[in-house]
């Protein structure tokens, strides 16, 4: 009987081994092509729209949102509620606590990502780029923490929203890839708006 659990788990293992060798070559294509996509319109933007901002709507948590929302487009953190949801709570976290304690960056950059580490467990939007938004906030440039409670919204929700757009299209352009897991509020909405042009 142990004999027979150690066979079998051996070839499980062989199995799962393998299948994590194997290349997808067209998975790969269409999260370049999206996370490429993402992250340009946000960099055009900022070029055309808002020159001289210091690299200010392309923060860097919105690449790891990329790898997330491109990249593994199955996981529970990648979908939709977890994108907006987690960068939105991190945010304003951020932003409160480097209004709060704004010269102790020892104190205030922990506190700023373990409470929206906490409070995004709490609200099941768990994106693990949030972390990166909430530590943006304590420890940006000047410019940044100026916005105040404006960071929450650009660039924060402007440049979600936009990766999400994008991740929509681009990750059910194929039949073979389906993005979001369980489609929300949300993105269902915007699919609508999407085909009705």
């Amino acid at each position: 009987m142990l004999k027979q659990k150690v066979k079998r788990t051996i070839r499980v293992s062989k199995y799962i081994i393998y299948k994590e060798t194997l290349v997808d070559y067209k998975e790969h294509f269409w999260s370049f092509v999206g996370s490429f996509i993402g992250i340009s319109l946000i960099a055009l933007s900022q070029r055309h729209w808002i020159e001289g901002m210091d690299g200010l709507f392309l923060i860097g948590s919105f690449g790891a949102s990329s790898v997330l929302i491109y990249g593994e487009i199955q996981s529970p953190l990648a979908q939709p509620r977890n994108l907006i949801g987690g960068h939105f709570i991190s945010a304003i976290i951020g932003v409160s606590i480097q209004m709060l304690i704004p010269d102790y960056m020892e104190l205030s950059a922990p506190l700023a990502v373990s409470l929206s580490i906490v409070t995004m467990q709490l609200t099941k939007t768990m994106h693990p780029p949030g972390g990166a938004t909430a530590l943006i906030a304590v420890i940006g440039s000047d410019k940044i923490k100026d916005l105040g409670y404006l960071y929450v919204l650009n660039p924060v929700l402007t440049g979600a929203f936009t990766l999400l757009v994008v991740a929509l299209l681009f990750n059910n352009i194929t039949p073979y890839r389906k993005y979001p897991i369980k489609p929300t509020f949300l993105s269902r909405k915007i699919m609508e708006r999407i085909r009705k042009k």
